[in-house]
């Protein structure tokens, strides 16, 4: 039933991990796979060549995100991967076209990619090799990157382009803005006797 080749058995101790993996939870995996003990990983990601993956605290991977590190990954401290996300180091396009794309090809191209550190990366998002994306930068899901990012900017579409620029003023100005309607529906679900949660603030109708 299982092959005993070359192949088979460098690939099946990734198969294994993933497998177990599955049956952890996201701090608990984050740690299976060496990763910084703040990081939490969601379930069904998929990383390839982990060794190749550098990662900062306090990120965060999403359900169902494939991180390709074989060109090499790095992403910075405090960064969320969102859902779905695919992330890609390598390419087999010339191996496809020249009908050479046999195992061991000699025509995969890998480059690295590189995201900052506080960036946002929305669910379904593709990212091309190559690509680095700035610090603080935010990139809106169903969005295809294939070039670099600057940073402190909002991009979306397909191809992704910029939309939107970040100051430290707007961010601040935002920050006291959430906090201020988080601080607002907690005093309410206070004095409806609501269980008001750990974080963030409750969800519900709170208009009046």
């Amino acid at each position: 039933m299982f092959f005993d080749d070359e192949r088979s058995n460098r690939l099946r101790p990734q198969i294994l991990t993933e497998l177990v993996s599955q049956y952890m939870n996201d701090a608990e995996r984050a740690r299976f796979y060496g990763l910084p003990e703040s990081t939490r990983v969601r379930e069904r990601v998929k990383i390839i060549s982990p060794e190749n993956l550098k990662i900062g605290e306090h990120c965060w991977i999403g359900e169902g995100a494939a991180l390709d590190a074989s060109g090499g990954l790095e992403i910075g401290e405090h960064t969320s991967i969102g859902l779905n996300t695919l992330i890609f180091t390598h390419s087999s396009w010339l191996a496809n076209m020249t009908l050479q794309n046999h195992s061991g090809s000699d025509l995969i191209e890998r480059k690295p990619v590189k995201i900052g550190k506080g960036c946002f990366i929305g669910g379904l998002v593709v990212i091309m090799a190559g690509v680095t994306i700035g610090d603080f930068a935010t990139v809106q899901p169903n969005s295809v990157v294939a070039k670099d990012v600057p940073p402190r900017t909002l991009v979306a579409g397909n191809p992704a382009r910029v939309f939107q620029k970040y100051d430290d003023e707007y961010i601040q100005s935002e920050v006291e803005r959430v906090r201020a309607e988080n601080a607002r529906r907690r005093a309410l679900a206070e004095e409806r006797g609501d269980a008001t949660g750990s974080w963030g603030a409750p969800a519900g109708d709170f208009t009046e």
